[in-house]
């Protein structure tokens, strides 16, 4: 990736990690104006930084997060004893005569910061394939699928533009953003040959689709009494779950008057 790409995914990460607590500070102190004043310009710059990087950079079908977080267990490096192991060519392995099962020879045990349970090669294999997978190139995208990587960047636009068109009581947004969310995953499917990080996009996409019965109004007007009354009997006859599902109903409401914990 060239740095003024790197650049983007960081700007867009930040906004991602910053939403939420924009939105409830925004809210306390410039009250309900405020609050979606910076909901809009929040979005429309997730937007424009999104299709900069589909249409300028090809950047493909986008995932979220935008930077793949560090897996700190894999990137930990190897201590002084483990270095001077390896640098004097001591077998790392041991092949039982009879089996003929593998283990680590107890000369080359590492450190326990360092130790993991399995074998060396293991390791190296998981970790090489890891790494390639991580590096591979995006998939292209033709036009049928840059349409549909487009609805779905911008669905969050086209939302905050039917709300206040029609309300946040009205039907419509709810539809318009079920639609676009639909038609984006139905025009994608139709794409071969992905990698794992964008397969795994589409099935998080794919999931988020239950979020619409926690959406209002759906969610006013059928899905609540249905959720609690769930929540309820399960705490109720279930021993142990009420730990769970009692501040779960608490949190619903306050869940609910986050349009980036529900929209975003």
């Amino acid at each position: 990736q060239s740095l003024p790409q790197q650049k983007l995914l960081t700007w867009l990460s930040v906004l991602e990690c910053v939403e939420v607590f924009a939105e409830m500070g925004t809210a306390r102190v410039w009250g309900e104006m405020g609050r979606w004043t910076i909901i809009v310009l929040i979005q429309l710059a997730k937007a424009i930084l999104r299709l900069l990087l589909l249409l300028w950079y090809k950047a493909g079908i986008q995932t979220s997060p935008p930077i793949v977080p560090l897996n700190r267990e894999q990137q930990q490096p190897l201590h002084p004893q483990d270095m001077e192991d390896n640098s004097s060519g001591k077998d790392q392995t041991y092949v039982g005569r009879r089996s003929s099962r593998v283990m680590r020879s107890l000369q080359s045990t590492p450190s326990l910061q360092s130790r993991h349970w399995g074998s060396p090669q293991q390791r190296e294999e998981s970790e090489s394939r890891r790494a390639e997978e991580m590096n591979q190139p995006p998939t292209p995208l033709g036009l049928q699928e840059t349409i549909a990587e487009s609805l779905y960047i911008t669905r969050p636009l086209l939302h905050l533009l039917s709300l206040g068109v029609w309300g946040q009581r009205s039907w419509k947004p709810w539809l318009l953003s079920a639609v676009l969310d639909i038609s984006s995953l139905s025009l994608l499917s139709d794409l071969k040959d992905l990698n794992r990080r964008e397969r795994a996009e589409l099935r998080r996409r794919t999931i988020l689709l239950l979020y619409y019965l926690l959406r209002s109004p759906f969610y006013d007007r059928y899905s609540e009494g249905k959720i609690l009354l769930l929540l309820r009997l399960l705490a109720d006859c279930v021993p142990g779950v009420g730990f769970v599902t009692r501040p779960l109903m608490d949190y619903l409401p306050a869940w609910q008057k986050i349009y980036f914990y529900n929209w975003g």
